[in-house]
């Protein structure tokens, strides 16, 4: 490589040496996860976190998955997450796509006011509202179920996939649907001939976005599933730690496992997601 070309090329070079520095840093809290992860008891040290483990001792994940003394496994946990992960996360995109159609290409009086009144509700710190949501939720015959937590999260769902498909509409212009009125297709008929079919992409972001944010939760399912049975992942976890002893590199390969699902969503959907992004970012 001659000096001109050294000259021309530094800064792209100093780019790539800060990003990969940034890189680098932001995972290396994986990277002790996933080491620790791999050690056995007598390997966990704080003062060796940083060390490679000796050998593969996947019984750390055996014992994560299916427990061990004095503790649950949280192979429970995992499946109840998804009973609840998926309804919830198809519900909360389906809803927030036809409030979205309806808001953007079906103005009507007050239209603006109840789309700002459902954004108001993504602001609202849910533990302001633990208390009348439990209550509500009791007289309901839900609370201590998946199905209440799956309610609960379509609810507070609403307002950001709601937000996202209304974006996501207005780029689609408006001369579809007046053809489809001249056409004779009435409101639902529009949405399901001409909308639905382009609404990939929304539907993309929508579904990595809610299913990250319900896999994720910890509030509301250790609130309302008070009934181990029930329990998703993320109190499975917390309940990992022993009554006696806590065995790190078993809560760190519980962690991995917990976190392997939205890992492998975003490294197979992350594409997807950022163009759904950016196709809804051109109007609204």
């Amino acid at each position: 490589m001659t000096a001109k070309t050294l000259r021309t090329r530094w800064p792209r070079l100093l780019i790539y040496a800060i990003l990969i520095a940034f890189a680098a840093f932001y995972l290396m809290p994986v990277y002790v996860l996933v080491i620790t992860g791999l050690k056995s008891f007598a390997e966990v040290s704080l003062y060796r976190m940083w060390d490679l483990p000796v050998g593969l001792h996947l019984d750390s994940f055996e014992k994560a998955w299916f427990g061990g003394f004095g503790f649950e496994g949280i192979s429970s946990n995992f499946f109840n997450s998804v009973y609840l992960t998926i309804p919830a996360t198809l519900i909360s995109a389906v809803l927030g796509s036809i409030n979205g159609y309806v808001l953007s290409k079906w103005k009507f009086r007050g239209s603006d006011v109840l789309f700002t009144l459902l954004l108001f509700g993504m602001f609202i710190p849910y533990q302001s509202i633990l208390i009348p949501l439990v209550q509500v939720l009791y007289k309901m015959g839900l609370y201590g179920s998946i199905p209440g937590l799956i309610f609960v999260h379509v609810v507070y769902g609403i307002p950001i996939t709601t937000l996202i498909f209304r974006n996501y509409y207005a780029t689609v212009p408006t001369e579809l649907v007046e053809a489809a009125k001249i056409d004779g297709a009435t409101i639902f008929g529009i949405y399901r001939h001409v909308l639905f079919p382009l609404s990939m992409p929304g539907f993309v972001v929508v579904m990595i976005w809610q299913f990250t944010s319900i896999w994720n939760d910890f509030l509301f399912a250790v609130t309302i599933a008070q009934n181990p049975r029930i329990q998703p992942l993320t109190v499975g976890l917390n309940n990992l730690a022993g009554s006696y002893i806590v065995e790190w590199n078993v809560q760190m390969a519980g962690a991995l496992i917990a976190a392997l699902p939205t890992l492998l969503v975003y490294m197979f959907l992350g594409r997807y997601f950022m163009r759904g992004l950016l196709a809804g970012s051109l109007k609204g």
